[in-house]
């Protein structure tokens, strides 16, 4: 049987190993509710805090400011709705600052929280990256008002790889005096995320796109920020996420964390960026109905990530690619797992500029730990075959 190629690591990573022993170790174990007072509730907190304290250190943070949920979607949420909530309770309606700026090509758990916001009284403004990709800090400096309460920008764009420059659109969003807050799903342990360096307000994290268990999350918000809790219920997680935490779930989820950043630090970016740069290569000198979406400068890790590669394919549609290349043993996608389902065009190309027709021939491809240059060189083979 021929070797299936998973090539969409953008939708999720396989669980590492060490995760999944982890995992299974606590199935069998006795652990406790970690808010009871008794021995094993006692036992199940130390596992927790200890959990936290390994994330809050891979992510240079204290841990006092990281908070457990249930995934990325969650986070996004709990935290632009929570500070939007806790901004008019603390200020009041007259005070309040009423403009939110957000990037019209955030991923759609962002999106939709930031327009809901609109029913709150809030004036939502999408600002629009450049045709390369990226918000630039000339766009979100012309964008920002006296009255703009926060700005939100992905650290990476988790369909077309591209790279923003966090640190200083957050100066820049602190200058007027506004909150910025970051989705930093995609960019959690390809690219060296130090939140004490990038004076973040608020970021969301999740498990599962990094090798660690489904259903597991984090948001990090500085406690000077104001903030209302979405869930409510027993106040667990210091009265900001109500319900039990998933103490097995956290314990993998740090896991992950230490060995994927400590595999990102030791070189696989640069192996994940040669693969990416000679199968841009192949696929462009194959066929001159394939380009790639944006701009990738061979070798760069640190402006697009090193393992991500979208293109536009003239005259075949996204889900025509996905399912021809699926029988073939390759797993790839059209765009964001999360709409995959979707016939419309990705939000995200027209943000740029993308054409509806051009859209709609999109292929996201994303490398990761297992990919080989054998594997990039048959998926080559394969997508050529089907054009």
């Amino acid at each position: 049987m021929t070797k299936r190629v998973f090539l969409d690591y953008a939708a999720t990573a396989p669980q590492l190993l060490p995760v999944h022993e982890l995992m299974g170790s606590y199935a069998t174990s006795a652990l406790g509710n970690p808010n009871a007072l008794y021995r094993e509730g006692k036992l199940a907190r130390q596992a927790l805090e200890a959990a936290r304290e390994d994330l809050a250190e891979v992510l240079t943070c204290s841990s006092q400011d990281l908070h457990f949920c249930s995934g990325g979607t969650e986070a996004a949420g709990t935290l632009i709705e929570g500070i939007a909530r806790g901004s008019l309770e603390r200020f009041g309606k007259n005070q309040v600052r009423m403009h939110v700026l957000c990037a019209a090509f955030e991923h759609h758990a962002v999106l939709k929280s930031a327009l809901s916001l609109k029913r709150s009284g809030y004036n939502v403004e999408l600002l629009r990256p450049n045709r390369e990709g990226r918000i630039t800090p000339e766009s979100l400096e012309a964008a920002l008002r006296s009255d703009t309460l926060m700005v939100v920008v992905m650290c990476a764009q988790n369909e077309l790889g591209t790279v923003q420059d966090v640190a200083r659109l957050t100066s820049i969003a602190h200058n007027a005096g506004a909150l910025f807050v970051s989705d930093c799903v995609q960019g959690f342990c390809k690219l060296p995320l130090n939140l004490a360096d990038l004076a973040l307000d608020a970021a969301c994290f999740s498990s599962h796109k990094i090798g660690g268990p489904f259903g597991m999350g984090a948001f990090y918000l500085r406690s000077s920020v104001p903030f209302l809790p979405r869930a409510l219920g027993g106040g667990q997680e210091r009265k900001l996420r109500s319900g039990t935490q998933n103490v097995p779930g956290a314990r993998g989820f740090a896991l992950a964390a230490k060995l994927g950043m400590a595999e990102s630090l030791a070189g696989e970016n640069p192996r994940l960026a040669a693969l990416r740069d000679e199968l841009l290569a192949s696929l462009t000198q194959g066929s001159e109905r394939i380009r790639s979406t944006v701009p990738v400068v061979a070798g760069d890790t640190t402006t697009h990530l090193s393992g991500y590669l979208h293109l536009l394919v003239k005259g075949i549609e996204s889900q025509t690619m996905v399912l021809k290349l699926d029988e073939l043993g390759f797993a790839v996608s059209g765009g964001s797992a999360c709409s995959s389902d979707s016939l419309e065009p990705s939000h995200v190309l027209l943000s740029i500029g993308i054409s509806k027709d051009d859209a709609y021939g999109a292929l996201r491809i994303s490398l990761g730990k297992v990919t080989t240059a054998e594997d990039c060189a048959r998926f080559c083979e394969a997508l050529l075959s089907i054009l």
